[in-house]
């Protein structure tokens, strides 16, 4: 590449920041222009690496993310240039970082208001180094068909429909970036577009001048004329005017100095840029237009006939046979964004998940419908959040005293409990918190804990068959079925279960009614007939009650049988018995308890002599 090129169709380049909107853009260009491969080799990310998902035209893409410029060039020593989106208050370091780098040859500052201090030092140590910075406060440039630096050049419409994806004959520069796609615009409508076009950056200090790009333009065959914008403020243009008059710059010059009203506003007017301030006669476009004028350069009246002057110019070396013909490929189509295809309403397809409990979209996650705020400011409490989001009901308030009174007595039945036993061992085998519930949690089933859901299907059965209590025990025997949610251990009729009594009594005292509650009693009084123990338990109490709670509810006897297939029931018990095994885990961590080994004096070890001989079967 010749020493007035920064740029070609195999560019590669680095992206400092986490600026995937803007590497989307360049990889859209690169897919539009159709070069051979991607233009961003990476980005440079020192708060993460792995890869970010981009598209190069319809097929995804994963670009890698490097924590350091030093890592990135290291994996990819045929990058040579940086576009630097760190902040002003880093990116004189960055940027310097990257020049002293060996393959790094041209950085882009992005940032505005870069001490012009750490810029004099970076201009300096390229130019001695034969490298190039642009900026700062630019948005960079773009080379015809080759290579875009960023978010220049606009939206992907707006290069396609100025025929960017291909190389013109104009070499454009300017100060501002915004008024670069303007000027893009005006060589487009009269010429047949620019080759390269840059904007040097709207700072007092520029890493390199209009005058710098304007050499580098004079050198390239391929570029036939220039067109440059200037601005108020400086001396820049002063110095193109002396660079055409002593023949360093030979090419056709069209140039305007932006700013001339300034003269009619009151005092020493600032415009967008840093640098754009006519403090003095010489500093304002006026005079700048003027010495530009008589120095040589084609100067239009006003900025009006400024693409006048341009065509002009154009037609003269068309007609001079100085200007070659632009092939005009055809371009591939740019996929539009699915998010961007969605705001317009572009574009529908079904979703793969549907959620109709919560939507955390808005400012505010609600659940079923109720901000969280107004959550927390009513008081829905636990027993309410639950009637939200398993139940999508607004319960009333017994109904969410009820379930928080199931989870508090279901909470925790001591250590020797499969599930505690489970956690315990767990917990001293020295593994974490998630793991030790979870070997608790897939024991509960109906041997243990999960009988909630069977007691509440079992004595539904016999309710809604219509069958006497003695006729529902007789019929659970004919099965060879045991009644889920009778029977206890250590509990009786003599020695009742304080937890079913306190149940019992909250149904009794809140609950509209309670036929299922009233009919397990009824069966109870059948069952301890035969054995005093064989009581309703606490499992057998929770089912019955939570299927009169969601009769009471208004549910039909349909929806309740697909909750119970659905476990909801036991869901109370998991949910509240998790507290328990936390508290386990908690416990045996606090206590440092080593590593469990089950005693051999509680193990029946009745192994024999020897195996059972398997003598050969013959054919």
């Amino acid at each position: 590449m010749e020493d007035y090129e920064l740029f070609n169709r195999k560019t590669k380049a680095f992206i400092f920041g986490t600026q995937q909107r803007a590497g989307q853009r360049m990889l859209d260009f690169d897919y539009l222009s159709q070069r051979e491969t991607p233009s961003v080799a990476g980005f440079i990310t020192p708060t993460g690496e792995g890869y970010y998902h981009l598209f190069w035209g319809t097929k995804e893409i994963r670009v890698p993310r490097y924590r350091s410029i030093e890592e990135a060039v290291k994996a990819h020593p045929d990058a040579d240039v940086m576009i630097n989106f760190a902040s002003e208050r880093s990116s004189a370091e960055t940027t310097m970082e990257a020049l002293e780098t060996e393959t790094i040859r041209t950085v882009v500052m992005i940032a505005e208001g870069v001490p012009q201090r750490d810029t004099r030092k970076i201009a300096a140590f390229a130019k001695k180094n034969n490298k190039w910075v642009i900026g700062p406060a630019t948005v960079g440039g773009i080379k015809a068909g080759a290579f875009k630096i960023g978010n220049a050049g606009g939206t992907i419409e707006n290069i396609k429909e100025l025929k960017l994806y291909r190389p013109g004959s104009v070499g454009f520069v300017s100060v501002s970036g915004g008024m670069s796609n303007e000027g893009y615009n005006i060589c487009h409508l009269n010429s047949d577009g620019i080759y390269e076009g840059i904007a040097v950056g709207g700072d007092v200090y520029p890493a390199t001048t209009l005058l710098d790009h304007l050499l580098r333009y004079e050198k390239n065959p391929k570029i036939k004329m220039m067109v440059c914008l200037g601005e108020v403020g400086g001396t820049d243009e002063y110095e193109i005017a002396k660079a055409v008059k002593n023949g360093e710059i030979t090419k056709p010059l069209v140039m305007w100095v932006t700013g001339t009203c300034a003269k009619v506003l009151p005092g020493q007017v600032q415009f967008g840029h840093a640098g754009a301030k006519a403090d003095r006669e010489e500093a304002t476009a006026q005079a700048k237009n003027k010495a530009l004028r008589e120095a040589g350069v084609i100067v239009p009246n006003s900025f009006d006939d400024f693409g006048e002057k341009i065509r002009e110019t154009f037609e003269k070396l068309k007609a001079e046979g100085k200007i070659e013909p632009v092939v005009e490929p055809t371009p591939p189509n740019i996929p539009m964004d699915y998010s961007a295809a969605v705001a317009q309403g572009l574009v529908r397809r079904p979703t793969h998940f549907i959620s109709t409990i919560c939507d955390e979209r808005g400012e505010l996650h609600n659940y079923c419908g109720v901000p969280i705020d107004e959550v927390i400011k009513k008081g829905y409490g636990i027993g309410g959040v639950i009637g939200l989001l398993w139940f999508k009901k607004d319960l009333p308030k017994y109904a969410r005293e009820f379930i928080e009174l199931v989870l508090q007595i279901v909470a925790d039945h001591g250590p020797a409990v499969s599930g505690a036993h489970n956690t315990i061992v767990t917990a001293r085998a020295g593994k974490g918190l998630i793991e030790s519930i979870i070997s608790g949690i897939v024991t509960i089933g109906p041997r243990f804990g999960g009988a909630v859901n069977g007691a509440a299907e079992h004595f539904t059965w016999g309710l809604e068959n219509n069958m006497s209590p003695r006729e529902f025990v007789d019929a659970m025997k004919a099965k060879n079925v045991r009644i889920q949610g009778i029977g206890h251990r250590i509990h009786s009729v003599e020695n009742p279960d304080a937890r079913v009594q306190i149940m019992i009594e909250f149904a009794r005292k809140h609950f509209p009614k309670t036929p299922l509650l009233d009919y397990a009693l009824a069966v109870e009084k059948v069952t301890t007939m035969k054995k005093s123990s064989l009581i309703l338990n606490v499992d057998g109490c929770i089912g019955v009650l939570c299927v009169d709670l969601l009769k009471n509810l208004g549910y039909s006897d349909k929806e309740i049988k697909e909750m119970i297939k659905m476990g909801f029931f036991n869901a109370l018990f998991i949910l509240g018995r998790t507290i328990g095994f936390m508290g386990h885990y908690f416990d045996q961590k606090r206590l440092k308890t080593p590593l469990y080994r089950h005693p051999w004096d509680d193990i029946l070890y009745d192994v024999p002599e020897k195996p059972d001989k398997v003598e050969n079967v013959e054919k």
